[in-house]
């Protein structure tokens, strides 16, 4: 994937540092196994963050900050998400316009161990997620490590926090940076305050599915951002959307409920299955048309 040399969001926050989270003996990694494997992309932070609480009972926190002296790793990372951010901004300003409309950005905030959020506190155990209480988006870059780790993608590469080579799953991570943009696009539109509204007044299985259509939609919204990114930068290079694909296929409930525990329960997926993910960020990219992203008047 080619994005280098392209402009950099200036609404990127970095309050990244060098403390921690240290959880009772059990790693991050350990909680994103058994937590964010589980949810990965586009996760309620204050319902995650109470599944949390139990297992980061008596943790010790040190307090996050800027990182005086970034190492390469470091600062490659924030060019990284400032460029997939401005690549965002760039095309939902356009689609906005083009309707009529005008798209307001959301902050990128990047973070390690804790962070305050309008949702509440964050750790790295949930993931990246959106706050559409303060409209910004919370990403800890430990995370694309664990998920290139997640992706069986092994070597060197893990080693560093992020890095722009395409064996590392660069277009995955902006596909998860594309997806929580897409929940802000959500929040925008109005169509997350009628989710919440209507998962309030249905039973779990009926908000579950509710949830899956609004998490299938942000796929489909992240597909779109690639069609227009890739008309006016020609960025995707060969084997990227393989690479997506593989990202959406072991990001699907069914996959991953599998994987942690040998079955599957169709009616407790929040995000949907692997075919389902798979299919609407294809919809997506193929289109690059919001008016295809109908996932809830569509048979999903």
């Amino acid at each position: 994937m080619r994005w280098k040399g392209r402009r950099v969001s200036e609404n990127v926050e970095d309050a990244r540092g060098s403390g921690g989270v240290k959880a009772g003996g059990i790693s991050i990694l350990g909680l994103v196994i058994a937590f964010v494997a589980w949810k990965f992309f586009g996760v309620d932070p204050q319902q995650a963050y109470q599944a949390t609480q139990q297992v980061t009972a008596g943790a010790q926190t040190q307090t996050t900050g800027s990182i005086k002296n970034p190492t390469q790793q470091q600062q490659e990372a924030a060019q990284f998400v400032g460029t997939i951010l401005a690549d965002t901004e760039d095309t939902w300003s356009q689609i906005f316009q083009q309707q009529g409309a005008q798209y307001i950005p959301p902050k990128l905030v990047m973070f390690s161990g804790r962070v305050n959020s309008g949702c509440g506190t964050a750790e790295s155990a949930m993931g990246p997620f959106y706050c559409p209480a303060d409209q910004k988006v919370y990403i800890d870059t430990e995370f694309f490590k664990d998920m290139r780790t997640q992706m069986g993608i092994s070597g060197e590469q893990n080693q560093t926090e992020l890095t722009a080579k395409d064996e590392a799953g660069d277009f995955a991570q902006a596909y998860v940076i594309a997806h929580e943009v897409g929940h802000h696009v959500q929040n925008l539109l109005g169509i997350s305050a009628q989710v919440q509204k209507a998962r309030q007044q249905s039973n779990q299985t009926q908000s579950n599915q509710l949830s899956v259509r609004q998490e299938l939609q942000a796929d489909c919204l992240a597909g779109v951002w690639a069609n227009r990114t890739q008309q006016r930068t020609q960025f995707l290079e060969q084997g990227d959307i393989e690479e997506a694909m593989d990202a959406a296929h072991k990001i699907g409930d069914d996959y991953l409920q599998k994987r942690a525990r040998g079955t599957v329960v169709p009616d407790s997926f929040t995000h949907g299955s692997s075919a389902q993910r798979m299919q609407w960020f294809q919809t997506g990219l193929k289109s690059g048309n919001i008016n295809n992203c109908d996932t809830f008047g569509s048979s999903i």
